[in-house]
């Protein structure tokens, strides 16, 4: 994405709070951020201290604040937002500009925001956070970049479906079943 198309993306968030709300915004594509996936396109929106002390406790008051002054305005916002931007966060800006330590975080969209999968809406879903490897985390974005899934959670829906797919799968579900009969008659 461009620089104008980013200044664009920018100024639209910026257009829905008040001018002092916001004391920057980020917009971060792939490889920006470990938590945007391949296609995607998030904000990073920092909220202006406006005086106020640093700390985890003042970032937290910061955020609830804004949470409360604009709960109508980050709704109408994450409506109005073209459908590419995968989520929106807001934080306190760190000392200086810097981002700091994660602390606080009020976020729309995102996994739950995206536009679900045929095979998601008919079924209830459990979310699972996993930690991936540089080599494992590459295999899975070049499944999404050729098509293979739309998200990360997806690669990994489809990489457990081809497990559950396989003859041995089956036989390994009846030894699990044949331990579990063994352990309830002790």
């Amino acid at each position: 994405m461009g620089k104008a198309a980013t200044d664009r993306i920018e100024e639209q968030v910026r257009a829905f709070f008040p001018a002092n709300a916001i004391a920057r915004v980020q917009v971060l594509e792939y490889g920006d951020d470990p938590e945007v996936e391949p296609g995607e396109t998030a904000i990073r929106v920092f909220i202006s201290r406006a005086g106020r002390p640093e700390g985890k406790k003042a970032d937290e008051e910061i955020v609830e604040a804004f949470k409360e002054a604009n709960h109508a305005v980050i709704k109408k916002a994450r409506d109005g937002l073209p459908r590419f931007i995968g989520w929106v966060e807001f934080r306190a800006d760190g000392p200086s500009g810097a981002a700091g330590p994660r602390g606080p975080v009020l976020r729309i969209g995102g996994r739950g925001g995206r536009a679900r999968a045929l095979d998601e809406v008919s079924e209830e879903l459990t979310p699972v956070m996993t930690r991936l490897g540089a080599a494992d985390l590459a295999t899975v974005d070049t499944l999404i970049t050729a098509g293979i899934a739309n998200s990360r959670a997806e690669v990994l829906r489809w990489a457990v479906g081809r497990i559950r797919e396989r003859p041995a799968y089956a036989q390994l579900q009846e030894r699990v079943h044949e331990i579990g009969e063994l352990k309830a008659q002790f």
